[in-house]
């Protein structure tokens, strides 16, 4: 059965919401793929039945909305054509490769988990339409981060705020922390973190919440956000309630420009970085409260 592929631009402004808007369009796997010497893109695979001129207007309106408010669009533009060399599901599998992560973690799709280990811990995650397969250089830096951290000690509770594949609790987890909370406003989202606990057999030590960071009461030690600069703009005080004293804040999808302006909101708020880590021009930063920094 032969299937179309959608190839566009993955600008890191609109990449994320590109990957969702392909998924209802009826997707059968999407992907962000780099490319040497060129920008990465989005590939998106369909099945027979789908029409390539309906696919390719859906999207050019979705960009030109896009473009509306105020995105960067110039150049992001679609192209269908079919895939005859080779199944969608192959093509999209081999976009996750096991992958090592920092000095302890082995992240690794579950169709492939490798032989060796080389002692590190595998950290099993099926790569679905929820946000974070370890692929990425944000989830990379908020892995190194939290596996920095917790060799000084495990923390009694960590919070994964918009958790996507559960990839940043699932490692705390993993890591010693006992207990963990996800929250999502995804249904999808936190259906597959509760999936990836269960193959990483810590699924009984997750608690899944369908609702925002703004809802949650009480104080904790770890807070995890791998997130759009904008949103940690707008939540820097909600950080603050949730932050226990002496606590850690662990950021991470900014780009390496988008970064003063989230520090400077989370400053007012009392919250400043510890430790900073760059790959790629992708930011993840380490942060505590400016009483306990001094």
């Amino acid at each position: 059965m032969p299937f179309w592929e959608l190839a566009i631009p993955a600008f890191p402004e609109t990449a994320e919401g590109l990957t969702n808007f392909l998924w209802e369009l009826g997707a059968l796997g999407v992907v962000e793929e780099e490319q040497n010497g060129t920008p990465p893109r989005l590939r998106a695979f369909f099945p027979e039945s789908a029409s390539p001129p309906a696919l390719t207007r859906a999207v050019s309106e979705y960009v030109a909305n896009l473009g509306a408010l105020g995105f960067p669009v110039a150049g992001l533009e679609p192209g269908v054509g079919p895939l005859l060399d080779e199944p969608w599901a192959e093509a999209w599998r081999r976009s996750f490769p096991p992958r090592p992560v920092g000095r302890r973690l082995l992240v690794a799709p579950s169709w492939e988990i490798p032989a060796w280990s080389d002692g590190r811990l595998l950290l099993i995650i099926e790569p679905g339409r929820a946000f974070g397969t370890g692929n990425h250089e944000s989830t990379q830096g908020c892995l190194q981060l939290l596996e920095s951290l917790l060799e000084g000690g495990p923390l009694t509770h960590a919070v994964d705020i918009g958790t996507g594949t559960g990839i940043l609790a699932i490692a705390a987890l993993l890591l010693g922390v006992p207990e963990a909370t996800v929250l999502d406003t995804d249904p999808d989202a936190l259906r597959e973190a509760q999936a990836n606990a269960g193959r990483n057999g810590v699924d009984r030590r997750l608690r899944c919440l369908a609702e925002g960071p703004e809802s949650l009461r009480g104080a904790f030690p770890l807070l995890l956000a791998n997130l759009l600069a904008s949103s940690h703009v707008t939540l820097a005080p909600t950080y603050r309630r949730l932050l226990a004293p002496g606590g850690a804040l662990i950021l991470g999808g900014l780009l390496a420009e988008e970064e003063p302006r989230v520090r400077a909101a989370l400053a007012a708020c009392g919250i400043v970085p510890r430790v900073r880590v760059e790959l790629a021009g992708w930011v993840s930063l380490l942060l505590t409260t400016a009483d306990t920094a001094r």
